[in-house]
């Protein structure tokens, strides 16, 4: 999610769901190879398992990324062929690529041949008037190409006339596709992507595919994470234990923080990926007030205070 998944959104969510795989935004092969590589490539190494998401158009520039991406650490190259920005449209990668599979594959096939970590496809159904067989095509071209993991957001692109949020909800959902493909490819690792807005629908999903992608919905409803890390991690005795509540789970990315804004980072860059923590919970509003009125880490830690007398409070007035 662009302006969402940096590595302070990373940290946290690591926190509530020490098991997810986790993704970077959507970097440009170009921005990995000419740009601020230090900072567009640094991630906490409490973040792993962790994969770089690549965009581009370029097969030798794509695969130049990909190693750098390898060579600072990352355990999985993503190749992205769903962002519909009106921006990555005007550079032709993107989901605009899913328009051009000999070009989309090439790019995949030199990114699979440079580097010894996985490569891993994320596309859409199809984009505009695109016929249904595509996905196939182009999950079946990648397979051939030794690239087992697909994430498939179960809608398709709208280039023409539609906005990039609009694209997050015109286009209908459609997972029967994505089941199908599951099908097709037993073999293959297969994600989806769209629409999963609680633990109900992620489970049902799960029943059919061997594993879902949050966006919006973990930004929005941060606790989310947690639910589902405990839904999928019941019995298994090797997965870290996330926090009980959200009061400690603050409490355990606060250290992060205070670090963090030693060296100078603005308490808001980190802050504000707490604001979904309490959604549709009471005191929601309170929360998002205090945090967007804290100024350092010692006031969130007042907040955290203050929300755990607030829950207390409630819970005994329930009783």
């Amino acid at each position: 999610m662009m302006g969402v998944s940096d590595r302070h959104y990373r940290r946290f969510l690591r926190v509530l769901a020490p098991a997810a795989r986790l993704y970077t935004e959507m970097i440009t092969e170009q921005a990995v190879r000419f740009g601020p590589r230090a900072s567009l490539l640094r991630f906490h190494p409490a973040e792993h398992q962790l994969v770089l998401q690549l965009g581009g158009a370029s097969p030798a520039g794509l695969a130049q990324a990909a190693r750098l991406g390898e060579a600072h650490g990352f355990d999985e190259i993503n190749f992205n062929l769903g962002c519909p920005s009106a921006r990555v449209r005007a550079a032709r990668f993107g989901a605009s690529l899913m328009r051009d599979l000999k070009l989309a594959l090439a790019c995949l096939k030199a990114m699979r041949e440079a580097v010894h970590v996985p490569v891993s496809l994320k596309c859409r159904l199809g984009v505009d008037e695109q016929p249904p067989e595509i996905l196939e095509e182009l999950a079946g071209g990648a397979r051939a190409l030794g690239i087992r993991h697909m994430i498939v957001h179960a809608r398709k692109a709208w280039l023409k006339g539609v906005s990039p949020k609009q694209n997050r909800t015109l286009p209908p959902l459609r997972y029967a596709p994505v089941y199908a493909l599951k099908k097709s490819l037993p073999d293959c690792t297969i994600i989806l992507n769209g629409g999963l807005a609680g633990r109900a629908a992620a489970g049902a999903a799960l029943s059919r595919v061997d594993g879902v992608m949050l966006g919006r919905a973990a930004q929005h409803n941060s606790w989310l994470m947690r639910e589902l890390h405990a839904d999928l991690s019941r019995d298994k005795k090797d997965v870290r234990p996330a926090p009980q509540t959200r009061e400690e789970a603050v409490e355990a990315y606060l250290p992060y923080m205070e670090a963090e804004h030693r060296r100078g980072t603005p308490l808001h860059a980190m802050s504000r990926h707490l604001l979904g923590l309490y959604h549709a919970r009471p005191g929601a509003r309170r929360w998002r007030q205090g945090l967007m009125a804290a100024r350092r880490p010692a006031d969130v830690r007042a907040l955290v205070a203050a929300m755990r007398a607030h829950e207390t409070a409630s819970a005994m007035a329930c009783a």
